[in-house]
């Protein structure tokens, strides 16, 4: 006899939305501060030995995070990203086919806050991305201090994060079997002080330490942009040249992270709060751009390539963000 569920309320379903979009934001913001102090004071309890055992472990795995993670797909499939991706609702287009014998390069854009879009299309299946690309592995670059937290590490390494350093990238798309995507944040952290409603304004001008892997690669390069990635939290009023910023400028070289003072709405009041507002996401990837493999290629070479890029980048947001709202007279501005 097949057994039927009740379909679930719409109230109870939107609780479930808010509480996985808290434990993801608990999960970046508190979780690796508890895995520290988890690791610690387990020294001076009777249960001792797991963190003897685990820093041993940790000493053997080290390089693991360098050679392409260890995920598991059964964290990739909990059914908790289903509900974070039904909260915005987050969801990923794409517009040319990826074929599973090359690597990709993906330039993602723009970073946001906390980089909603990126985590659960590319780090989960939420979003169906294996049934879209079939054939490809997804990889995320990620900080590389998020690493060195004991317990977090195997957190995060779980959905196909891999730290962002050259090395860890060269290792997954120097792959010969090919069927790997390595999606770089671009922006990285400092983008994310630009990071507010109707805000189209990327760190990518100079940026071109991407452009120079895909070619020594010969990586064809994937942009993407997520449209409504800056539409989730509002920020603080931090101007170029402001108290605030310098601050924030500051703390980033002495920290490696940035640290944008945000806020949305909170659990059970919309008025203010740290939980992002519902506003839909979507993450389009564009069509590759073929690069020639160069080991050492020149300046030149790499400010050519970096230009194509720009320019299908833009294409790609002109082309698609009617679509989303996105006034007409709105355009990409490259700083």
């Amino acid at each position: 006899m097949k057994v039927e569920f009740a379909p679930l309320s719409v109230p109870l379903q939107r609780r479930l939305q808010t509480a996985s979009v808290v434990q993801w934001i608990f999960s970046f913001l508190g979780l690796a501060q508890c895995c520290i102090a988890a690791f610690i004071v387990l020294f001076f309890t009777r249960f001792w030995l797991v963190s003897t055992l685990y820093a041993a472990w940790w000493l053997i795995d080290r390089e693991k995070p360098s050679k392409g993670g260890r995920r598991i797909h059964i964290l990739r499939n909990c059914i908790i990203w289903r509900y974070m991706r039904d909260y915005f609702p987050i969801t990923l287009m794409k517009t040319a086919e990826l074929d599973p014998r090359q690597n990709y390069l993906v330039g993602f854009h723009p970073h946001g806050v906390l980089a909603a879009g990126a985590f659960l299309n590319f780090c989960t299946e939420a979003s169906g991305f294996s049934m879209l690309f079939p054939g490809i592995t997804p990889h995320l670059m990620m900080l590389s201090l998020w690493f060195r937290i004991p317990f977090f590490r195997d957190y995060v390494m779980s959905g196909g994060l891999i730290p962002s350093d050259k090395e860890s990238a060269s290792y997954v798309l120097q792959k010969p079997e090919g069927g790997n995507l390595l999606a770089i944040i671009v922006g990285g952290a400092q983008e994310a002080l630009d990071a507010r409603p109707g805000s189209f304004t990327l760190l990518l001008k100079n940026r071109k330490g991407f452009v120079r892997l895909a070619i020594q690669h010969g990586t064809p390069l994937v942009p993407a942009f997520s449209f409504g990635e800056n539409d989730v939290f509002d920020q603080v009023k931090n101007p170029k040249g402001s108290w605030l910023r310098r601050i924030q400028h500051r703390l980033q070289k002495i920290m490696g992270v940035s640290l944008p003072l945000f806020h949305a709405r909170g659990i059970f009041q919309y008025s203010f709060g740290l939980i992002p507002y519902r506003r839909p996401i979507c993450t389009v990837v564009g069509k590759p751009i073929p690069v020639q493999k160069k080991h050492r290629p020149s300046e030149e070479e790499v400010d050519q390539v970096h230009q194509k890029y720009l320019n299908e980048l833009s294409n790609l947001f002109e082309k698609h963000k009617a679509k989303y709202n996105v006034p007409e007279d709105s355009h990409l501005e490259f700083i």
